[in-house]
């Protein structure tokens, strides 16, 4: 017990028979001091979901030794700590070396003298210019998107890929059908079957649902009385036995993975790189999920969903953070757990939120970790090798790594990983595993030195290759702009979201994501033919101008005023439509109605 509380616990210093002790006060520190022992990790309730020991969720020591070859050769770490640190300490000395060498010569680095110390700075990147190909490319595409509907789009598109009859699948299905598309070959796509159900045209009534929820409108908005796939009775019971976190996710993985077979969608890349950006939601409901923050908030409260997105433009997974925590410990939660066919090892980010554990963690689970670093100035750089000679780097670099506390830790570090890589433990939970009271314990420093190790091999790439720096940049560009398309979509109550559990909150944005996807895939499928079309007319197609278009256009896409959700006979087989006439934008008539000229530009860098 405290000394603050004695006093008031033993109101007379425990002398005489009565009221030596104060039952009612005595109850309130001890509450206050278990309180502070669960926060704390000194304390734990083991069947609590915040408060549980998170070791506990570790794999045992005997199933570990058992299944240890096989993680560690598939992490691609070796046994012994030894050799884990020559191997490491020869990359960075070669690293470093390569740096001293180039650095003098880069007119994109500066090295300033500062209390002895040297303090390095990186010249911003410039936009690149958009070339007259790029321009015209871009206005050619943009002129032959059909015009569509968001509810046409979205049937259309089941018909050719059949993500809305996936998400109707019940859930023993959910999985054979994924374990099935894991067991497939890579080049092979899997349509998900039809499922037989008691219901019919339930395809119909999920678009109202998904354009509901993905637009922010509620069922009121999309229901018609005289459609009995539209009925409001009808949507509020299909939503409550179909709609839920899981069967989105699972219809997120079929539409991910008949975009990445596209040969356009391949030009802009193979699904390795992932950036990871929030977009904030103001919560004006009462949810405990929400939490304020004056600067993207005001006076309100609100949340953040933290978005996974492929090199494909495809949104592979997303997490709902309150308030506005920036943790790269959910964006380790959001790659490992997500389970499309894409496998990115390349995730970029933000610079808030990595620290050196962060660094060490992705390293160990084989993915590469690439922030972008806003004040590279603060950041320090470690070494190895005490005694080598770095040149003009050589005070830069004046941290040495603790290789001993690797060495010591490593069997445990190896159990932490295996845990996460094998889905025992979850990411989220790794803080309170490695730290104390807010101090990292030996694991934890264990990591946190491996973490310096590659965050300084990390450092000197971003240095020496500019090419790698605009990697970093285009790839959040296209996170921030797919944000914008978004916004764009969820559009009603103002962008705001009135749920008032967790459970609604993942429901409704899963939704909004799965839309977005709809989008980036018919518009991938439509692009695609419409390039094709200007091979077909001898029009010259560069693959560096087709890397620098997006499938995130909206101006052909209506998302309000009426809605249809009846299919042209044409294309209720899964067939294209006809392009639009690139012609019919010509002419003083268009003008003067005031049809706009669709020069919709290309993403910036």
């Amino acid at each position: 017990m405290p000394k603050s509380w004695i006093a008031l616990v033993f109101p007379n210093g425990g002398k005489g028979a009565y009221g030596q002790f104060d039952r009612s006060k005595y109850m309130i520190c001890l509450s206050q001091q278990l309180y502070k022992s669960l926060k704390s990790g000194e304390v734990f309730s083991p069947k609590a979901i915040k408060y549980n020991d998170p070791r506990a969720k570790m794999l045992e020591s005997e199933v570990w030794n058992s299944i240890k070859h096989e993680v560690m050769t598939s992490l691609q770490l070796p046994k012994i700590a030894k050799i884990y640190v020559e191997q490491q300490s020869q990359r960075l000395h070669l690293r470093l070396v390569s740096l001293a060498k180039t650095i003098g010569s880069n007119p994109d680095v500066t090295l300033k003298l500062s209390n002895e110390h040297i303090n390095v700075s990186v010249t911003p990147l410039e936009a690149i210019p958009l070339q007259a190909t790029q321009l015209e490319l871009n206005n050619a595409i943009t002129e032959r998107l059909p015009e569509i509907g968001l509810p046409e789009l979205m049937l259309e598109l089941n018909a050719r890929t059949g993500f809305i009859d996936a998400l109707l699948e019940p859930e023993h299905a959910r999985q054979e059908s994924t374990e099935q598309n894991h067991q497939k070959a890579d080049n092979e796509f899997v349509s998900v079957p039809a499922k037989r159900r008691y219901a019919t045209d339930l395809e119909t009534s999920i678009a109202a649902i998904l354009l509901a929820e993905g637009c922010n409108i509620g069922l009121k908005s999309v229901s018609q009385e005289f459609n009995p796939s539209l009925r409001l009775d009808r949507l509020e019971r299909v939503k409550a036995q179909y709609f839920t976190a899981d069967s989105i996710r699972h219809a997120n993985q079929c539409l991910v993975a008949y975009h990445s077979q596209q040969a356009l969608t391949q030009q802009w890349g193979g699904g390795e790189v992932a950036s990871a950006d929030g977009i904030r939601f103001i919560v004006p409901a009462k949810n405990l999920a929400a939490q304020a923050n004056s600067k993207y908030f005001g006076s309100k409260r609100g949340i953040t969903f933290y978005t996974l997105v492929s090199d494909q433009f495809t949104q592979i997974n997303g997490t709902v953070i309150p308030g506005t925590m920036r943790d790269s410990l959910y964006l380790l939660a959001s790659l490992l757990e997500q389970d499309t066919k894409l496998e990115p090892k390349e995730i970029m980010t933000d610079t808030a939120g990595y620290s050196d554990v962060i660094f060490g963690l992705f390293h160990l689970l084989g993915f590469c970790f690439s922030p972008r670093l806003k004040d590279i100035g603060k950041a320090r750089f470690w070494r190895i090798d005490r005694k080598a000679d770095y040149g003009q780097i050589d005070k830069l670099v004046r941290h040495p790594i603790n290789t001993g506390l690797i060495t010591d830790q490593w069997d445990e570090v190896m159990r932490l990983v295996g845990s996460l890589k094998l889905g025992k433990l979850k990411a989220t939970d790794v803080t309170r595993v490695v730290a104390r009271n807010g101090t990292l314990s030996g694991l934890g420093r264990a990591i946190e030195e491996i973490g310096r190790i590659n965050k300084t091999m990390y450092l000197c790439e971003y240095l020496e290759d500019e090419t790698y720096r605009r990697r970093i940049h285009t790839q959040l560009n296209h996170g921030e702009l797919r944000n914008d398309t978004a916004r764009t979509i969820f559009h009603g109550r103002k962008g705001k979201i009135y749920k008032h559990y967790q459970k609604g909150l993942e429901e409704q944005l899963g939704a909004l994501a799965l839309v977005v996807n709809a989008v980036v895939v018919w518009n991938t499928d439509y692009m695609s033919r419409i390039i094709g079309l200007l091979y077909e007319m001898g029009l010259e197609v560069l693959d560096e101008d087709i890397a620098r278009v997006t499938p995130l256009k909206t101006r052909h896409i209506r998302v309000l005023g009426e809605f249809n959700f009846n299919l042209h006979p044409d294309v209720i087989d899964g067939d294209l439509r006809p392009l639009r006439d690139p012609n019919a934008f010509i002419g003083l008539e268009d003008l003067d109605a005031g049809i706009p000229f669709n020069n919709e530009l290309l993403e910036i860098e």
